[in-house]
């Protein structure tokens, strides 16, 4: 995806992906409700043939990629125009990926409610992320701690949450492993612009035991985790066309991560130079990488 290809790509397209549709429309002109503020009366216009916005309440107008940019801003995410450019492409660019997965995801779970939010402090948690190998400090950097209320049983519990793309969070405490939806990948910026490579992983443990491994330091490629193999069909949009030279996986070596494996390993095919580096032969023979990362920890102390 680049700026001239993203430009004509009709807004009105992006606008209904995110399920924003217009309340007038005349031959030429498409009339919204505002993308970003609450109001009843329809204030940004689409002119249909020029593929050009306008909100008449701020006066400020442009093309697609500088309306994705402004809505990102406001979202409080990442908008500068390469990150518009991906959004782009992710929305406009799902049904031509190859289908290599059925259309599957887990079931989401509707009686979990979200209360709050804040940095991590119960001491339950940090001693769950101890037992896993993860410093406070460096998880605390991509995880919340959350105030979760089941609808269900009339009962709260605390739990470490990473939010995803859709804006749902992945969670876990030493009991539970589920998802607060709805259910998605997240997204991690490498320390550059325009890296060459992208890593993928299976859950927030796997990529925190690496940033571990790292002391702390973020990877200066890109990276998915995934957050359940059922939305790994989610991950290839990110993918395809970007022009990423390696894609690192960090699978389970167990069946399913196998499997999951040989499926990106047969997408990564399909895209021009893009080589495929398994990282299994790195933690194997545990069953994942933190498996692996706890087992490297535990030697550590004990040659202490």
């Amino acid at each position: 995806m680049n700026i001239e290809h993203a430009k004509h790509i009709p807004i009105s397209e992006i606008l209904s992906k995110i399920n924003i549709y217009p309340k007038k429309v005349t031959p030429n002109k498409l009339y919204y409700l505002s993308p970003w503020r609450k109001e009843k009366t329809p204030s940004f216009i689409v002119n249909i043939p020029e593929n050009f916005w306008f909100d008449s309440v701020e006066g400020t107008g442009g093309n697609l990629i500088t309306f994705v940019c402004i809505y990102l801003e406001r979202q409080n995410e990442e908008h500068t125009v390469i990150d518009a450019l991906r959004w782009i492409k992710y929305l406009s660019g799902i049904a031509s990926i190859p289908e290599l997965l059925e259309k599957s995801f887990d079931e989401q779970d509707s009686v979990l409610m979200l209360k709050s939010k804040k940095s991590i402090s119960n001491i339950g948690l940090i001693h769950y992320l101890q037992k896993r190998g993860i410093p406070q400090s460096f998880a605390k950097q991509y995880l919340k701690e959350l105030h979760v209320h089941n609808k269900l049983t009339d009962k709260s519990f605390l739990a470490l949450g990473l939010k995803n793309e859709y804006g749902g969070f992945e969670i876990r405490n030493p009991a539970i492993k589920g998802s607060l939806r709805p259910k998605a990948i997240t997204f991690i910026r490498g320390r550059i612009i325009k890296p060459e490579g992208i890593h993928l992983f299976e859950n927030m443990m796997d990529y925190l035991s690496t940033i571990t491994q790292r002391n702390g330091k973020r990877f200066p490629d890109d990276v998915i985790i995934l957050n359940s193999l059922t939305c790994l069909r989610q991950a290839l949009p990110y993918i395809h066309n970007y022009g990423y030279r390696f894609a690192y996986t960090w699978m389970d070596n167990d069946t399913a991560g196998i499997k999951a494996t040989d499926i990106l390993d047969r997408f990564f095919k399909t895209e021009e130079a893009l080589k495929h580096v398994r990282m299994n032969p790195v933690y194997a023979p545990h069953k994942d990488v933190n498996d692996w990362h706890v087992h490297q920890m535990k030697s550590c102390d004990a040659l202490k």
